[in-house]
């Protein structure tokens, strides 16, 4: 990682860890979180030269992988979410067409062969490039009093519906 630090800009370089095998190879049908991918499999690839890194991981259910969202457009600071026709401020949402490109999605890990780590709920895109995993901790991750902001008025209905690759308005219940 390098490190520069200028009067208004702070530069930080990664680089990837690895990348994601899905059948997700059409950006358009990818779910959008991975409550939308149960049961959707797929593999992140780490280098080799960070296997050491997972001695020990097979013992958590969850983890979560950051990754690059490495065929996003341009960035949007005001966009118009799945679950909902408002614009919101893009970091109050999880779009892709964020300032830096990071991702993040908690998976449920099924078993690790040398370097390849087997998972499910997968909704990334394949040849997604992972910059970090890290384990889901249920006793620091986990919150009781917890404010969804704007998704806190939609039904879990309506997610389900709107939270699907496809979803045409024209299928919205809520709309007359």
């Amino acid at each position: 990682m390098t490190f520069e630090n200028s009067s208004s800009e702070t530069t930080f370089v990664f680089h990837s860890i690895g990348f994601v095998r899905s059948s997700h190879t059409d950006q358009s049908k990818t779910p959008i979180q991975p409550v939308f991918a149960k049961q959707s499999k797929g593999t992140v690839i780490l280098d080799p030269a960070y296997s050491a890194g997972l001695v020990d991981l097979e013992g958590f259910s969850h983890i979560y992988l950051f990754y690059v969202f490495h065929k996003t457009g341009e960035t949007q600071l005001s966009v118009r979410p799945f679950l909902e026709d408002k614009i919101h401020g893009v970091f109050a949402t999880r779009a892709p067409c964020r300032p830096n490109k990071l991702g993040f999605s908690v998976v449920r890990l099924i078993s690790i062969e040398g370097n390849v780590l087997n998972v499910e709920d997968l909704d990334i895109l394949d040849g997604t490039p992972v910059i970090d995993i890290k384990p889901y901790v249920a006793r620091f991750d986990a919150r009781d009093d917890v404010r969804s902001g704007w998704q806190d008025g939609v039904t879990d209905d309506v997610a389900a519906l709107r939270g699907r690759r496809g979803f045409r308005e024209n299928d919205d219940p809520e709309k007359d």
